[in-house]
């Protein structure tokens, strides 16, 4: 019988057990995205709170953009020495840590936008208002150097890998959904085509790291969308992204910028009010996981120990991602771990997300 709580080996990594911090919005760095002495403290204390492995949350690969304002950056050497810091105060928990990055396209929140903000064609943002520039190659082949470059910086900062953020209707996701990609080149229609963007920064990232740095994507299960990615296009994908080099792939759900995503409450920030309504996308991450060789982790609504136990034991799903919880409760994995199986105190109100930085609102009132 697997537990949450075995030492596994991902690819080359060995992790003390199956719980990843998920990736969040934190809204703490500079508006340059450099780190600050907060953002350190919220990765000292996830990193002592037990989770064998950190996503971070994402990092922009160019200066010209960033989708939201406070974020990391990771467009410059200069990151290196702050970023550096990062990684050895939570190594020396013994806990591992990725560099998600991102280009944010048109879903972005930064007032004012960048002058030229990038998208597969010129399709309308429903929540930015946003009109992109349609990519031509030469700046497809600039964005994927800026990938490339970027996840070489994680290197040599000591992050033990890199995410590709290609969920939720940031510019990869947007080249994945054909509500948004309507290109008739080798960019656009199939999803073989589709996906060729990723694929290309995928094998851009192995030539810049070399064979042994951990390559991820975090990508829809679907899009949830009529015109948007479906759950055997996703699948399709990850195992052409497979064959490039992806060492393991995170599974989420939901266009962010679609109203009636939001609306019908189904992307990953739905409300959880029962244990039959935990753990979102776990359907079709088991499918995944049936069709693929790599490692799939389960992201979002992810609650209680003994549904995730049960998830794990009846599928190949191999990880577990936790965000709002571990906002409430950074040490939540390791009372798990002393043997306390208590329910998570999260109430999945998405308050957290709050504009002096991402912090539980349960707590706030507590100590207010």
């Amino acid at each position: 019988m697997k537990t949450l709580f075995d030492e596994t080996i991902l690819k080359n990594l060995k992790l003390k057990n199956r719980f990843f911090k998920a990736a969040v919005w934190e809204n703490m760095a500079t508006i340059d995205g450099h780190l600050t002495d907060k953002l350190y403290a919220v990765y000292d204390k996830a990193a002592k709170g037990g989770v064998g492995l950190i996503l971070t949350g994402y990092a922009y690969v160019m200066k010209e953009e960033h989708p939201n304002p406070n974020m990391m950056g990771i467009y410059h050497d200069d990151f290196i020495p702050e970023h550096r810091k990062l990684t050895q105060m939570v190594h020396e928990y013994d806990t591992a840590i990725i560099m998600q990055l991102v280009y944010g396209g048109s879903m972005t929140l930064r007032n004012p936008p960048s002058p030229k903000i990038w998208g597969p064609s010129t399709v309308k943002n429903e929540m930015s208002g946003i009109t992109p520039y349609e990519m031509a190659k030469e700046d497809i082949e600039i964005l994927v150097d800026a990938f490339a470059k970027a996840a070489g910086r994680a290197k040599k900062a000591g992050f033990d890998g890199v995410e590709l953020h290609g969920a939720h209707g940031y510019l990869l996701s947007q080249f994945l959904c054909p509500h948004y990609n309507k290109r008739k080149d080798e960019y656009g229609g199939s999803i073989e085509n589709r996906v060729r963007i990723i694929a290309k920064i995928v094998e851009a990232i192995r030539r810049e790291t070399g064979e042994e740095f951990l390559i991820l994507i975090k990508i829809n299960s679907e899009d949830f969308m009529s015109d948007g990615l479906t759950s055997e296009e996703s699948i399709t994908a990850v195992k052409i992204l497979q064959g490039k080099g992806l060492c393991a792939v995170e599974v989420s759900g939901g266009i962010l910028s679609d109203p009636d995503v939001m609306k019908n409450n189904l992307s990953s920030l739905r409300p959880v009010h029962n244990k039959e309504q935990e753990s979102f996308f776990r359907a079709h991450a088991a499918k995944l996981a049936d069709a693929v060789s790599i490692p799939v982790i389960l992201t979002g609504g992810n609650r209680h120990i003994d549904v995730m136990e049960d998830i794990l034991n009846k599928t190949n799903i191999s990880y577990f991602a936790l965000a709002r919880p571990l906002i409430c409760e950074p040490d939540l994995v390791k009372a798990w771990e002393s043997g306390d199986r208590k329910s998570p105190k999260c109430i999945s109100c998405n308050r957290c997300f709050d504009p002096d930085g991402v912090s539980c609102a349960l707590n706030r009132r507590i100590s207010g």
